[in-house]
């Protein structure tokens, strides 16, 4: 199962697993259409199952009727992707609290449903891989995102909670924390402060692809990777170790 799979980092997730043999169930929010091209597309490249299932990761209900409708499906869960995630920009002072929850409710509390969710039934078979993604902004603070990089630090210490308590069962948990990836969701943000930029910032001078994080992801899930555990993989092009603070808020009136 990928939350948040019918289009960008997701949706080549998906098409990833796929190649290696995974049944998929694609979860979508709002992008029907490429959700339903794209199982129609892993069924006829890799003749594996593949079904989408719409939820909002913000609602607790919808996440167990996701659950059961994959129960119904696919009859198991090996491998969970919380991938679903939003951000916004904002002054932290300025910021509604309803724009902070709206934040963590998709950020962190639908992956902890869907990861709880999915810990029951790999439980009962003493297996299973359960990735977060989350951001290099789960170490690296930013102005303006404050209520995002809070969410995925979050993640990142649910990730080694969860670790140290599915241990037993052979269940592993992972972070993967991309760096600057174009995506739908931050293309506006690369062409805003320029791609020249964000070579000249990033070690490898190049903006990541998704593909970037779409075969970690199949690796990690793959009995290659069968002692990873409690841990996060950065995949930034070293970005961490030498970004450059850059200030994408509107300007605030001092008066």
């Amino acid at each position: 199962m990928v939350t948040g799979g019918g289009r960008g980092i997701g949706a080549d997730i998906c098409r990833k697993m796929a190649a290696c043999g995974a049944n998929m169930l694609i979860n979508y929010y709002t992008h029907k259409d490429e959700a339903e091209s794209l199982a129609k597309s892993l069924i006829n490249d890799f003749g594996i199952k593949s079904f989408t299932f719409q939820a909002d990761v913000s609602s607790y209900d919808a996440i167990i009727e996701m659950f059961k409708f994959m129960d119904r499906s696919l009859g198991a869960i090996d491998i969970l992707v919380n991938n679903a995630g939003c951000e916004s920009i904002d002054h932290a002072v300025d910021m509604n609290i309803e724009e902070w929850d709206r934040i963590f409710n998709i950020n962190i509390r639908g992956s902890f449903i869907s990861a709880q969710e999915a810990g029951k039934r790999m439980i009962k078979k003493k297996s299973g891989v359960i990735i977060n993604i989350s951001s290099i902004h789960d170490k690296v603070p930013r102005k303006g995102l404050i209520h995002y990089c809070s969410s995925k630090a979050a993640l990142n210490m649910m990730t080694k909670c969860l670790a140290l308590e599915l241990a037993e069962y052979n269940i592993r948990v992972v972070t993967i924390s991309p760096g600057a990836i174009e995506t739908e969701m931050n293309r506006d943000e690369i062409n805003k402060f320029g791609r020249e930029k964000f070579d000249n910032w990033i070690p490898l001078s190049r903006v990541g692809v998704v593909d970037d994080i779409a075969w970690t992801c199949a690796f990690v899930a793959s009995d290659k990777a069968a002692y990873y555990t409690a841990t996060e993989i950065y995949i930034d092009g070293g970005y961490k170790e030498s970004t450059i603070p850059y200030d994408p808020r509107q300007p605030k009136n001092k008066n």
